[in-house]
């Protein structure tokens, strides 16, 4: 199954980062946040990409060209140029790189995707926000309701630290990462094939029309997701994320907690 990853938008929330390179491609922990997002649907064995480029598309480009060469361990005969490989990155992905416009909105760069797409279920998200979203349970679901579409909705996370307060006295300070209240669109869609037929040209911007008609219809259903999500929109929630990253304790990090699961359970049986 295909995993469709949107990073084609300006990013013009986050200019002190994108004036040179795609928001997809912010570090976090010195790797893009295209990375860990792969990372996400990878360790629940969603390994095969498509990459909607758009803005600094060969940023990504180049980024996947050197991957090899970045990952692993290799001795280069100078002479020849020849290249052995003798520790690899374990990284089994297949990643399509598709140019599909600078100006094109979220419905118009799928519908560019269309010849990789048709006739079979496929996933699709945003290159600018992670969660723990358990991608199995997710497409356990979309096949259960037998609808479309599904979206994964989470919970806004707050901008802003929130006060106890007694009067004018300060009891508690809390800088919490969700508000616990309401519902947004976080991304993280599984569509059927048929979703193709509501987009109707590089102008078709997938939340507005689309995703309305699919709803009118009762064609689309809504995964709960109760967790942790965590766009990155501002210079600040970069900050957060790279805050997490670095304590050791990224919510985001699921890859890491299967590594360890596999880890303790190797040992018991020694």
């Amino acid at each position: 199954m295909k995993v469709v990853i949107l990073a084609g938008g300006l990013g013009t929330r986050l200019s002190e980062e994108t004036s040179i390179r795609p928001k997809p491609m912010v570090e976090i922990g010195g790797k893009p946040m295209l990375w860990h997002i792969m990372k996400i649907y990878a360790s629940y064995g969603f390994k095969d990409f498509l990459v909607a480029c758009g803005y600094r598309g060969d940023v990504i480009k180049e980024y996947f060209h050197s991957f090899a060469f970045r990952s692993n361990d290799y001795f280069i005969d100078l002479q020849s140029g020849s290249c052995e490989v003798v520790n690899r990155n374990g990284s089994d992905w297949r990643v399509g790189l598709i140019d599909t416009g600078l100006n094109t909105m979220t419905g118009g760069r799928i519908l560019r995707l269309k010849e990789w797409l048709e006739g079979v279920t496929f996933m699709v998200t945003y290159g600018d926000g992670v969660g723990n979203i358990d991608i199995r349970a997710l497409l356990e679901f979309h096949r259960s309701h037998g609808r479309l579409a599904t979206v994964t909705a989470v919970h806004p996370p707050a901008r802003f630290g929130a006060l106890n307060l007694a009067g004018n006295k300060v009891c508690e300070f809390t800088e919490k990462s969700q508000t616990g209240e309401g519902w947004i669109n976080g991304g993280y869609f599984v569509f059927e094939p048929e979703v193709l037929d509501y987009l109707s040209g590089d102008e078709t911007v997938l939340e507005r029309e689309p995703l309305e008609r699919l709803a009118e219809d009762d064609e689309l259903r809504a995964f709960l997701h109760e967790g942790f999500w965590q766009p990155m929109d501002t210079l600040r929630e970069k900050q957060q994320l790279e805050n997490l990253w670095q304590s050791g304790a990224a919510p985001w990090a699921v890859w890491l907690e299967k590594v360890e699961t596999a880890r303790v359970s190797s040992s018991a049986l020694f």
